[in-house]
């Protein structure tokens, strides 16, 4: 949906909705406006299910809100008379005992009572019942109105609102804090509702939400992702699994200990000083040897793959905390900026705020992303540098540089080429954010057709084919390395140097390359 085909509603105007529906059931059905309420609500403030109810089987929907049937009805006493209170069972003159739309008479005191009481639990009191017993009534507006003291009926009444916004299909409050504003979809004009599924709707106060799962604006990544991610992030869990992968018991005192580095001797601290092997836990001896398989060792090896899997969420989730935070930043400054009028730098820090939305749901998106697919991993990763370089130039010019234009004597040469050089900035800002919204909108297919795992290095290395097969030839000896790494230290150690060497070699050529084309 590219037009707006939403409304935004204030307090007055949803109160002034809600009111026009209640008059159009109570004109219809001819039935009084509170009737009319109680029905309304009980059918989530969809006016056509009420009149199918009510047409379908009127008899039926009058019972269910306790309307008795006039042969039935109970016949008013005549005037002065004495009625028995059923809550306080005192009696009390007729002008002082008060009914709903079902009858039954108790006296003024104990129906003021019994609706402050209900006002005062919550919204539960929208489904306020009449005190005689397997009576189904609502006491209704009416009722409310004439007993409920001043800040009960303010209280009823903004219940009886919220109810209409979160009965409706169709309008919902704005996420943002503090806003009581809400949004109303205009159903008509859609061409299909599953455009619904994941459209993004922006209230008056500058805050947008997704209208499906009411979670911050996350177009182009679904609702499906947004909510996994998080439940994985208001969860403990993963606070478990690293105690568990990362930490191990002392054999004796039974401490926990985590090692982040270092060989696998490992002696508890203080005042315990017991010495043990990591690997499997047995006591250290000055010729340890670790190396049988024992269920230790499948134990450890379980525990690395959750490490790294941990690893890998901290990482994304890390980057996901940070775009977050610095968008919020941002945000404050487009206000200060907005509030200022400066129009050369609303649209550069709009564009901040807007790549920094995008940046932040793409580390929840490639959290998800599969890891077996190394091509796709690779070029969304490309994607993410592109535009996390992009926004650092535009920071640096949109929040840096704008503070030495701000003094009273500030250069008025540098002044002339500096809007250019912060719309240029934006511009490239904007065509990288693009960039990862269609990666993303289209799974990263872009990457099954194009290699480009050896893409940067044709970049780098143009003309010189000998130097990509190098590289190849270095991950193919480290490969290597990492297989030989369970035989003797020696033959490790000769491995490592070598690797090492090559590396330094790769290192220098690399650098005298990247050199010679920046310069």
């Amino acid at each position: 949906m590219n037009q707006k085909n939403y409304t935004i509603l204030n307090e007055k105007k949803i109160r002034q909705l809600q009111k026009k529906d209640i008059s159009k059931v109570s004109k219809h059905l001819s039935i009084s406006k509170s009737l009319a309420c109680t029905l309304l609500r009980e059918n989530n403030w969809n006016a056509n299910s009420v009149f199918e109810e009510w047409f379908s089987d009127e008899e039926k929907v009058g019972e269910s809100v306790g309307l008795l049937p006039e042969q039935v009805s109970l016949n008013p006493p005549p005037p002065g008379d004495n009625l028995l209170c059923k809550i306080c069972f005192e009696t009390f003159k007729i002008e002082n005992m008060s009914s709903g739309p079902c009858g039954h008479p108790f006296c003024t005191d104990c129906w003021k009572s019994y609706v402050s009481v209900s006002i005062d639990d919550g919204p539960g009191c929208l489904g306020l019942r009449c005190p005689e017993l397997e009576c189904k009534a609502n006491p209704g507006l009416e009722l409310i109105d004439l007993l409920a003291s001043k800040y009960h009926k303010d209280r009823y009444y903004r219940y009886l609102l919220r109810s209409y916004l979160e009965g409706s299909r169709k309008r919902k409050w704005c996420q943002g804090p503090g806003c009581n504003l809400a949004v109303q979809i205009r159903y008509e004009e859609l061409e299909n509702y599953e455009e619904l599924k994941n459209y993004d709707v922006i209230c008056d106060c500058s805050y947008g939400f997704c209208w499906n799962c009411l979670e911050e604006r996350h177009h182009p990544v679904g609702c499906r992702i947004v909510r996994k991610w998080m439940k994985l992030q208001t969860s403990d869990t993963d606070n478990s699994k690293w105690i568990a992968s990362c930490t191990k018991k002392c054999p004796k005192c039974r401490k926990k200990i985590e090692k982040n580095e270092g060989c696998d001797h490992v002696t508890c601290p203080s005042p315990c000083r017991y010495e043990f092997c990591w690997l499997c836990l047995s006591p250290w001896k000055l010729f340890h040897l670790c190396d049988k398989y024992n269920k230790r060792k499948d134990k450890e090896r379980r525990l690395e793959s959750t490490r790294e899997k941990l690893k890998r969420y901290a990482h994304h989730s890390e980057r996901w905390a940070w775009n977050h935070k610095s968008r919020e930043t941002a945000l404050d400054k487009l206000r200060l900026a907005k509030k200022y009028k400066l129009p050369f730098a609303i649209e550069a820090l709009e564009q901040i705020v807007e790549s920094r939305r995008v940046l932040k749901w793409s580390y929840a998106y490639g959290y998800y992303l599969d890891s077996t697919e190394k091509h796709k991993v690779i070029y969304f990763r490309y994607l993410q540098g592109e535009v996390e370089g992009a926004l650092e130039k535009l920071h640096r010019y949109a929040e840096k540089e704008i503070v030495k234009y701000a003094k009273v004597n500030f250069p008025l040469d540098d002044f002339t080429e500096f809007p250019a050089r912060l719309v240029d900035a934006t511009d490239v800002a904007r065509s990288c954010t693009e960039k990862v919204v269609r990666a993303m909108a289209n799974d990263v297919s872009e990457a099954e057709t194009r290699r480009f795992s050896w893409v940067v290095l044709r970049d780098l290395f143009p003309r010189n084919r000998c130097r990509i097969l190098f590289v190849r030839n270095m991950v193919l000896i480290l490969g290597g390395y990492c297989i030989v790494s369970n035989l003797r230290f020696w033959f490790k150690e000769i491995c490592g140097i070598i690797c090492l060497l090559m590396l330094m070699l790769f290192i220098v050529s690399f650098g005298r390359r990247l050199v010679r084309r920046l310069q």
